[in-house]
C-alpha cells in the first residue's frame, strides 16, 4: 500500500517535459492558417457582391434600353447599341476576374487545409513523442540506486509495520 502511495508521489512530483515549443508553434501555424483560410473567404465575398451588383447594373441597363427603343428612334438605338456592348464587357471582364478570384481562392483554401492537416499529424507525432520519452524518464529515474534504495527501505519498513500489528493484535485485541 505504501509503495504505491511513494510510487504515485514520486510520479507527481516528476517535472513535465516542456512541450510548448513544438505544440505552440503547431498551434500558431494553424491560427495563421485559418486567419488566411477567413480573409480569403471575405474577399471572395466581396468580389461576388460585386459581380451581383454589376449583373444588376446590366440588368438596369438591358431594360432602360428595352423602354428607351421604344419611346426613340433607330438613331437612339445604335448609341445605346454600344452602350450595352460596353456594359456587356464591362460584365464580362468582372466575371472573369471573379472566376479568376474564385479559382484562386480555392487553390489557396485547399493549400491551407493541406496545411493544416499536415500540422496536425505533425503535433500528433510530436505528443507521441513526449510520451516516449517520459516514458524513457520514468524507466531511467526508476533504475537509479535512490530509487531503488528507497523502495529497498520502503519494502522493509512495511514488513515492519505488518509485524508491529500483528504483536498489537496479540497483546490488545480489543482494539
Amino acid at each position: 500500500m505504501f509503495s504505491q502511495i511513494n510510487q504515485e508521489t514520486n510520479k507527481s512530483k516528476l517535472a513535465p517535459l516542456n512541450e510548448s515549443g513544438v505544440a505552440e508553434l503547431l498551434n500558431r501555424e494553424i491560427s495563421r492558417l485559418q486567419e488566411e483560410n477567413d480573409k480569403l473567404k471575405a474577399r471572395l465575398r466581396s468580389l461576388e457582391s460585386q459581380a451581383m451588383s454589376a449583373l444588376d447594373e446590366k440588368t438596369r441597363a438591358e431594360r432602360a434600353l428595352k423602354d428607351l427603343q421604344k419611346g426613340q428612334g433607330e438613331d437612339t438605338l445604335s448609341v445605346k447599341a454600344q452602350d450595352i456592348s460596353s456594359l456587356e464587357d464591362t460584365v464580362a471582364a468582372l466575371k472573369e476576374d471573379y472566376e479568376r478570384c474564385l479559382s484562386a481562392s480555392a487553390a489557396s483554401q485547399k493549400d491551407l487545409q493541406v496545411n493544416l492537416v499536415s500540422s496536425k499529424h505533425q503535433f500528433l507525432r510530436v505528443q507521441e513523442q513526449l510520451a516516449l520519452a517520459e516514458k524513457e524518464l520514468e524507466k531511467k529515474f526508476q533504475q537509479t540506486a535512490a530509487y531503488r534504495n528507497m523502495k529497498e527501505i520502503l519494502t522493509k519498513k512495511n514488513e515492519q509495520i505488518k509485524e508491529l500489528r500483528k504483536q498489537l493484535q496479540r497483546y490488545e485485541p480489543n482494539e
